[in-house]
């Protein structure tokens, strides 16, 4: 799996975006996926630096969530804004990404990926609840590089 295009097929791709709008439904948070063929950089750096390109910090909230993934250089990162690692455990996180983890190992990326949006859509709800008033601040669809 070498390309970014074919990572995921276009139903993989919908379904991830289904499960971004799912996972919106129960709370304010505003999920990303961004896929690239590959980074020198640490995967939490590159994350940080495609977090900011992508405009996910300005939310106004500063609740969003990015999954990000470098194909070919095998690296995998899921960074929250300062909004969410401001009133979450240290440990927010571990569970989701130990969940795409165990995927990819299989080579479930969509699967992983999917049950993990889901989950953290979930998990955000008790910090950030869904608001009757919330408007969909950044694009659902995949991002790619």
């Amino acid at each position: 799996m070498s390309k970014v295009e074919d990572f995921l097929t276009a139903e993989q791709e919908q379904n991830l975006i289904q499960a971004i709008k799912i996972a919106e439904k129960n709370t304010s948070g505003e999920i990303r996926v961004h896929i690239e063929k590959a980074t020198e950089l640490p995967a939490m750096e590159r994350a940080l630096e495609v977090f900011q390109m992508l405009k996910m910090d300005s939310t106004q909230l500063r609740n969003g969530v990015l999954f990000y993934i470098a194909v070919e250089s095998k690296k995998f990162a899921i960074i929250g804004d300062e909004g969410i690692n401001n009133v979450v455990p240290a440990n927010f996180w571990d569970e989701e990404k130990e969940l795409v983890l165990s995927h990819f190992k299989k080579g479930a990326f969509s699967k992983g990926l999917e049950l993990a949006i889901v989950e953290v859509g979930k998990n955000l709800k008790q910090f950030f609840p869904y608001m009757s008033n919330d408007t969909n601040e950044l694009s659902d669809e995949i991002s790619k590089g």
